[in-house]
């Protein structure tokens, strides 16, 4: 059913575009793949029609880069090891969702802030860095897009391409796409914990954990109204021993009490899978588990291949996490055995790691199952 449906949203959506020649995209397709960071080579068949994704800058491609806003990194040397350059990726190269789209047969989603027409053929990104689950978080950052924007702009996009090809065409392959989303992150980073927020003194840990998790649920409810069926929601990943925490400890100590309200964050977005599973007829939500990936990454990182944990390669002052990587900047040579690229995001040979877990892992990384499996299961219209 699912490969079917990829025929009919990629000929639907190529019939409305007279603009892309199949050897422009395939063009296109080469020019976006990272230098030995994913799984490379040629397309694999698709499985999906296409993928939608929202989240913040663990996975932003360059939805920041015309907005006035700090949280920007559309420059050198970011993208060192992406084959397009700097495009706005957090990263030294490929994205969590990078990877998942070369395991799901698609090529690279474009930004939102690229996407027109043909180029969303295969799904559009949405993501942007500094963004939350609450609009007021990231507003230190100035300009981003809050996961609510993120919505309303997925819903042009489907009132764009609906208005090409009818509601009923479009409903049934929006039903068989992957709504990847992941929130959370700088809802504590760059909002509950930060001095110039007053957030602390109106929640406790508990309350503000409500709270979140609250608003997501109407936030996902909200594209599942739009259409959306394939739900993997990414929870938020250990942060106690990021560069950034290290950096504020004299002795580059973990802070285990930035964990301490990350775990009950992630216990209720699991518990709200579970519910919105029940609730919602024809839906399937799934929970990838970043904590325990990274978690375990920094606890065995001679396993995964990596031998530098406590700093970032990219950075200054302490841990290279002080100040985030500046323009220009030489990273560490040996960017393949460093788990953080800079204060805040993890190497793109992590987010390739963690993408092939959460594409294919067992239940101690996906639950209740993983992306292919999520990809390929028959749901019964509601």
């Amino acid at each position: 059913m699912a490969s079917s449906s990829c025929f009919l949203m990629a000929t639907l959506l190529l019939t409305a575009s007279t603009l892309v020649s199949e050897a422009q995209e395939g063009g296109e397709d080469v020019s976006r793949r990272v230098g030995g960071g994913g799984a490379g080579g040629g397309r694999r068949q698709e499985v999906v029609p296409a993928m939608f994704v929202f989240g913040d800058s663990l996975i932003d491609n360059g939805n920041n880069n015309d907005l006035p806003s700090f949280a920007k990194a559309n420059y050198y040397p970011y993208g060192i090891d992406f084959d397009g350059g700097p495009t706005g990726r957090f990263s030294n190269g490929y994205t969590i969702v990078d990877e998942i789209a070369d395991l799901l047969g698609l090529p690279l989603v474009p930004s939102h802030s690229e996407a027109s027409g043909e180029a969303a053929l295969h799904g559009v990104n949405y993501a942007s860095a500094a963004a939350g689950i609450l609009d007021v978080t990231g507003r230190n950052f100035v300009g981003r897009i809050p996961f609510n924007q993120q919505i309303k702009n997925f819903e042009s996009t489907l009132d764009q391409i609906t208005g090409n090809l009818g509601a009923d065409a479009v409903a049934n392959a929006i039903s068989h796409c992957i709504f990847f989303v992941g929130m959370g992150s700088n809802d504590y980073l760059n909002n509950y914990l930060m001095p110039n927020y007053n957030t602390r003194n109106e929640y406790n840990a508990e309350q503000y954990s409500d709270l979140l998790v609250q608003q997501y649920t109407s936030q996902l409810t909200s594209l599942y109204n739009l259409g959306a069926r394939r739900f993997a929601i990414s929870g938020v990943g250990s942060m106690a021993c990021i560069p950034s925490i290290l950096a504020q400890s004299a002795t580059s100590r973990c802070n285990p009490e930035v964990d301490n309200l990350v775990i009950p964050f992630n216990s209720k977005v699991r518990a709200m899978v579970d519910s919105l599973n029940t609730n919602l007829p024809g839906a399937r939500f799934i929970y990838i588990d970043i904590y325990h990936m990274i978690l375990d990454i920094l606890k065995n990182p001679k396993s995964y291949g990596f031998s530098v944990i406590d700093r970032g390669c990219c950075g200054i002052g302490r841990n290279s996490g002080q100040i985030t990587c500046l323009p220009l900047q030489t990273p560490c040579s040996n960017r393949e055995q460093y788990v953080f690229w800079d204060a805040f995001h993890p190497t793109a040979a992590v987010n390739v790691i963690m993408g092939r877990k959460a594409f294919s892992g067992g239940a101690d990384a996906v639950y209740p199952m993983n992306i292919q499996q999520l990809a390929s299961l028959e749901l019964q219209p509601n």
